[in-house]
């Protein structure tokens, strides 16, 4: 039995950019479909923080600077405000539409 073979970035539903630090130029990243943020970024290469991958450590917390997302858990660990405030945690995240991915 083989494995399945990849999409190419061609076949990605929504585009990331990323920003790694202030001011750094955003790396512009494509999400496959049932990839998460986090899978996604690091798939191309893009080092973000990151621990338990499951929604609870939150090392990988990050903003969105524009887009929306849903999770993959009922309860990511992010409070009310928090998800106001545009906070995102990238591993449990997958995007609605195109997505902006700054730090925290």
């Amino acid at each position: 039995m083989s494995l399945p073979t990849p999409l190419p970035a061609s076949h990605a539903v929504h585009q990331l950019r990323v920003v790694l630090w202030p001011g750094d130029a955003p790396v512009q990243v494509p999400v496959l479909p049932g990839q998460t943020l986090l899978q996604a970024a690091l798939a191309q290469g893009v080092e973000w923080p990151r621990s338990c991958r499951n929604g609870t450590c939150r090392t990988c917390l990050g903003r969105l600077g524009q887009g929306r997302v849903r999770y993959s858990v009922e309860w990511p660990g992010l409070s009310a405000e928090e998800k106001a405030e545009g906070c995102v945690l990238p591993c449990v995240a997958h995007p609605l539409e195109d997505v902006s991915l700054l730090p925290p």
